[in-house]
């Protein structure tokens, strides 16, 4: 245990960078310059979408089509490049805090604050002394890195969570929950089925403060109550 030592830094690294701006490009040229020599045989299939487009493609002269295909190719994989940059996570250790950085974004979570800390599918979660999320943080990181990261650093670590049985399926008008989540819990199931995710994640903030905390399985909310939730007479 080193609670006091060196912070640990969590991420994907130079090797994430590196295949985000060189090898995502890189393929998107390939696949839009093969897609473009391939035109022709992808306009005459039947089954084909957008053939008219094919066609238009195909009757270009090579010279310009096929640089003009490999350039597009790079330029969406540029863009995928910027958008998983803004969505890389990092997450940094020490005895005292966490960091966990989102692109630009970060937040700080103190050790004292932090009851349990564990994995929950690919969703960094800490709770605190009333079982409430502080974190709940989508992310492609190695598992056993970070549970070394915690361990190391004194952490409380948890192989699973340790509420996963207090779970229920949220359906309308279930009963035993504060009074106005229900129909929270509507809003957010309409904003899941319509993948806006920002407005479900301001959902699930607004839930917190009735002491309800979600975990979703596809466009299914499942639901527990914290220490602190105020429950119906």
């Amino acid at each position: 245990m080193r609670a006091y030592g060196k912070p640990t830094v969590v991420s994907g690294g130079l090797t994430e960078l590196v295949v985000l701006w060189g090898g995502i490009p890189l393929l998107g040229g390939a696949l839009g310059g093969l897609l473009v020599a391939g035109a022709g045989w992808v306009a005459g299939l039947p089954w084909a979408p957008a053939q008219g487009l094919f066609r238009a493609v195909d009757g270009l002269p090579d010279q310009y089509a096929i640089p003009g295909g490999v350039g597009v190719g790079v330029l969406v994989g540029l863009v995928i490049a910027v958008i998983g940059t803004n969505e890389r996570v990092a997450v940094t250790v020490s005895g005292t805090e966490v960091q966990v950085r989102e692109g630009s974004s970060e937040r700080v979570i103190s050790r004292r604050d932090t009851r349990v800390v564990f994995l929950d599918g690919k969703n960094l979660v800490l709770l605190d002394a009333d079982d409430a999320e502080l974190v709940r943080q989508p992310n492609d990181l190695p598992a056993k890195r970070l549970a070394e990261a915690f361990r190391e650093h004194g952490w409380p670590w948890a192989e699973a969570d340790p509420h996963g049985e207090a779970y229920r399926l949220w359906v309308p008008d279930l009963p035993g929950l504060p009074a106005g989540a229900d129909a929270l819990l509507r809003a957010r199931r309409e904003a899941l089925e319509r993948d806006r995710n920002d407005e479900v994640r301001e959902l699930r903030k607004e839930l917190s403060r009735y002491g309800v905390v979600v975990r979703d399985a596809g466009k299914r909310q499942h639901v527990r109550l914290t220490r602190r939730a105020a429950l119906p007479d």
